[in-house]
C-alpha cells in the first residue's frame, strides 16, 4: 500500500512527494524501495503489487523500474485501506485464486531484514494450512500512545514453533496510563499493520464484514474502464481494514515479530527509531557538526553541511525550498507552519 500523504513530515514531504517516496531513514533508498527490496527475498519480484494513487504512478515506476502493468494499481481516490485491499484482491484473483497474500504498508521502518523475512515465511506457512488471518505484532519498547495494541492469549498454538497466539482484542491509541499497563502485563503487542491470509479467506472476510465493498470491488480487473473504477471508488465507504474486518473477525492470530518496527509516523517517532550520539542527537541525513546541542532530530539534504549550536530538543529539517527549525514538543503545529509558508509563497508570486 503506497497511497499515503505523509504530511506530518513537512517540509521534507509534500502532497506531490509523500513519505513513501522519501529517504526518510537516511539509507540511500526511499521507504517504498526498502519495502520492495525486502519482499523480493520473500516472493518472486513479479508477485509484488503496489497500490497507489494515479497522481503517484510515475514516481512508483521511476523508483521501482521495469514493473509489469498489473504490478501498479492506481486508485482514483483515497478511500482508506479496505477498498485498497479489496481492489488488489480482485486483481490477484484473476492471476491466482488461491494465492497467499501479504498486505503491508510501504512506509514503515523494519529493523532486521533477515528476521522479518523469516517471520513472513512462517506466517505464510500458517495461513497455507489454516483458515486464519495472521497479523504481525511488535514487542512494545515504550508506552507509545499513537500506536494500536493487540492483546493475545498467553498460551501459544499447539503444533507451531513460532510465537503465534490467538488475538483477544485490539485497542487503538490508548491513553498513556493504559499503555503503561499494557506493557507491564506482557500480553500486548504493537499492531504493525501487516496481514497475511489466503485469498479465499480474505475475500470471505470482506463478504462477511464489508459486503458493500465486496459487492462493488470483487469484479474489478486490470481491464476495468477508468470511468467504472472511478464510479466504484466514488460510492465506496472510506474505512480501514483494521476497523472493518480485523477487529471483528474471530479467526485472527498474531505472530510476535522478531524484528524491530516503527511506523515512523511523526518526527518524534523517527527520532525514537534512529540511533543517537552521546548528546541524544539523531542525524538521519546530511553532514552535521553539533556544538552544545542535545536531543535534536536532524534531517538535511544528504549533500549539505551544517553546524548546529546551542539547541536542545529541536527538529531541524530541510525540504526542497524550506528549512524547519522547531521545538520537538511543538511539532503538532507543523500543519499551521506549512499553511503559513504556502500563504507566504503565494504572496510572492
Amino acid at each position: 500500500m503506497a497511497g499515503g500523504f505523509g504530511s506530518r513530515f513537512w517540509p521534507l514531504c509534500s502532497v506531490s512527494k509523500p513519505k513513501q517516496f522519501i529517504d526518510l531513514m537516511g539509507t540511500d533508498e526511499s521507504m517504498l524501495q526498502s519495502t520492495f527490496r525486502r519482499f523480493e527475498t520473500v516472493c518472486p519480484r513479479e508477485n509484488i503489487i503496489i497500490v497507489t494513487t494515479k497522481a503517484h504512478e510515475a514516481q512508483v515506476r521511476k523508483q521501482i523500474p521495469d514493473l509489469l502493468d498489473y504490478q501498479v494499481l492506481c486508485e482514483p481516490f483515497r478511500r482508506n485501506t479496505a477498498p485498497c485491499i479489496a481492489y488488489a484482491a480482485s486483481v490477484i484473483n484473476e492471476i491466482n485464486p488461491n494465492a497467499n497474500v501479504v498486505v503491508t504498508p510501504s512506509d514503515h521502518a523494519v529493523f532486521g531484514d533477515e528476521e522479518f523475512c523469516r517471520n513472513i515465511g512462517d506466517a505464510i506457512k500458517m495461513v497455507d494450512s489454516h483458515d486464519w488471518i495472521v497479523t504481525l505484532g511488535a514487542r512494545p519498547v515504550n508506552p507509545n500512545i499513537k500506536y494500536g495494541y493487540i492483546q493475545f492469549r498467553e498460551s501459544g498454538i499447539r503444533g507451531t514453533e513460532s510465537k503465534i497466539h490467538k488475538v483477544i482484542t485490539f485497542v487503538e491509541k490508548p491513553p498513556f496510563d493504559m499503555a503503561c499497563q499494557f506493557i507491564a502485563s506482557g500480553e500486548f503487542l504493537w499492531n504493525a499493520g501487516i496481514f497475511i491470509w489466503r485469498l479465499p479467506v480474505l475475500m470471505d472476510a470482506f463478504r462477511k464484514h464489508l459486503p458493500q465493498i465486496a459487492d462493488k470491488f470483487f469484479g474489478l480487473t486490470l481491464d476495468t474502464p477508468a470511468k467504472q473504477l472511478k464510479d466504484v471508488y466514488t460510492q465506496a465507504q472510506s474505512i480501514s481494514v483494521d476497523y472493518g474486518i480485523i477487529e471483528k473477525a474471530d479467526n485472527v492470530y498474531v505472530l510476535e515479530a522478531e524484528f524491530g518496527w516503527s511506523d515512523v509516523e511523526t518526527w518524534d517517532s523517527l527520532y525514537m527509531a534512529k540511533p543517537k550520539d552521546a548528546d541524544g542527537n539523531a542525524v538521519a541525513s546530511g553532514h552535521v557538526l553539533t556544538y552544545d546541542t542535545k536531543n535534536c532530530m536532524i534531517h538535511l539534504n544528504p549533500d549539505k553541511y551544517a553546524v548546529v549550536q546551542g539547541l536542545d530538543g529541536y527538529i531541524i529539517a530541510a525540504g526542497a525550498d524550506t528549512l524547519l527549525i522547531c521545538r520537538k514538543d511543538q511539532e503538532d503545529q507543523l500543519m499551521k507552519f506549512n499553511s503559513d509558508i504556502e500563504l507566504m509563497k503565494s504572496k510572492k508570486k
